[in-house]
């Protein structure tokens, strides 16, 4: 659920703001997530003009929030051009379709890791218990609606967007870290759950006792963690015969 889905970075050199000639050169960066875009804008060096140049501006389109009504505030601002021009390239008007495209895509993906984390609590849950077989299989579940979140993301490479040009420098988005990771997870979910369904089929009582070992393994961990402790000295004082009882009738 990070804004490292889909990322890219330039090096721009580029008006800074409007009704004015001065010039800056800066790394402009865009880093989109499932929930709304965030644009940097970083100078190089950091300290030109006068003043410090480092921007990080979070524009969302998730629910109860408009994402042209946060670009009116960033216009209102008066934030640099470059942030400007790229935060209008996601715009609801904006002829490029980048905000329908990102937003649908974000939308669907973010539903499917939804279901994909309650599976995996759920998985984890049946494999603690002695049904092996019920976990693995909504372990491949899990890995299967991660992988369909990946794959409704990715479906917007296949749309061709508009090139986005800052003077001489054209920026270009590649899939970001938190894509390849929820990749790479679907994958893991999958591979794992196919292990527990084939020790199933083909080594049950080696599955159980495996199982049953990381059982025993987290009861002894809570045993030594246990406030009762009866190998205190205090209670070797008393002997067997202190604690015998006898009646006379």
């Amino acid at each position: 659920f990070s804004a490292e889905w889909s990322v890219g970075r330039v090096s721009i050199d580029t008006s800074y703001k409007a009704f004015s000639a001065a010039r800056i050169q800066a790394h402009l960066g865009l880093h989109v997530g499932l929930e709304g875009i965030n644009i940097t804008l970083t100078g190089s060096p950091v300290h030109q003009l006068n003043e410090t140049i480092n921007y990080n501006e979070q524009f969302s389109w998730r629910l109860g929030k408009d994402y042209d009504e946060e670009y009116e505030e960033a216009l209102e601002k008066g934030l640099p051009d470059p942030v400007l021009y790229l935060a209008e390239k996601f715009t609801v008007s904006s002829p490029c379709g980048l905000y329908r495209q990102y937003r649908l895509a974000g939308r669907y993906a973010s539903a499917l890791l939804w279901v994909a984390f309650c599976l995996w609590l759920l998985s984890n849950a049946l494999l603690s218990m002695p049904v092996p077989l019920y976990g693995g299989l909504v372990l491949l579940a899990t890995g299967a609606f991660a992988l369909f979140s990946v794959f409704v993301f990715a479906s917007i490479s296949s749309v061709p967007l508009c090139r986005i040009r800052l003077g001489s420098s054209a920026l270009t988005t590649h899939y970001g870290a938190a894509f390849w990771v929820t990749l790479a997870t679907g994958v893991l979910c999958l591979l794992l759950g196919g292990a527990v369904v084939s020790l199933h089929y083909t080594l049950p009582s080696a599955l159980r006792t495996l199982l049953d070992r990381s059982v025993k393994d987290c009861g002894n961990q809570e045993k030594e963690g246990s406030p009762l402790n009866f190998n205190n000295p205090l209670h070797k004082k008393f002997g067997a015969s202190d604690l015998t009882m006898s009646t006379h009738l």
